[in-house]
């Protein structure tokens, strides 16, 4: 049953998430079947892309990020997925041995015009590393059902 609904997410809310250490074991396999390129396989490839070694496909960081929001948020809520995403920012490189948390601030909420059971809240997601720079910013709208919704007419 879920106990984040609509009505529970007010706008410029600010919640801490999650915790994932990264290592490099992590990052080469994503890449190895999702983004094989080379500075997400190797050193190597890393210095040689100009980028001081190893570091995680931006993609991999989105897939963390997904983790955290289910396990943080959307399990214990009233989701009914989401439209898309707005928009996504790669701000740093992520590295073995990154300890990533995120954030996620509910920028707007607003009744769903058309399926009044539901609302929309824009979240703009924030992944961190251990020194607390953010390395990704991804900002996407989320359906989220309402507690005690109107009666359809």
């Amino acid at each position: 049953m879920p106990i984040i609904h609509f009505e529970d997410i007010v706008s410029g809310s600010v919640t801490e998430m999650g915790s994932r250490l990264v290592t490099a074991e992590d990052i080469v396999a994503f890449a190895a079947e999702f983004d094989p390129q080379p500075m997400h396989l190797g050193d190597e490839g890393g210095r040689a892309a100009g980028v001081g070694g190893l570091v995680a496909s931006g993609w991999h960081t989105c897939a963390i990020l997904m983790r955290m929001i289910v396990d943080e948020f959307v399990r214990d809520a009233a989701s009914m997925g989401s439209p898309g995403v707005d928009e996504v920012r790669w701000l740093k490189p992520v590295r073995p041995g990154d300890r990533l948390s995120a954030r996620r601030t509910a920028l707007d909420t607003r009744v769903s015009k058309t399926r009044p059971g539901m609302g929309f809240v824009t979240f703009r997601f924030e992944v961190l590393n251990q020194s607390g720079e953010v390395v990704m910013e991804l900002t996407s709208p989320l359906m989220i059902g309402r507690r005690n919704p109107p009666e359809s007419s």
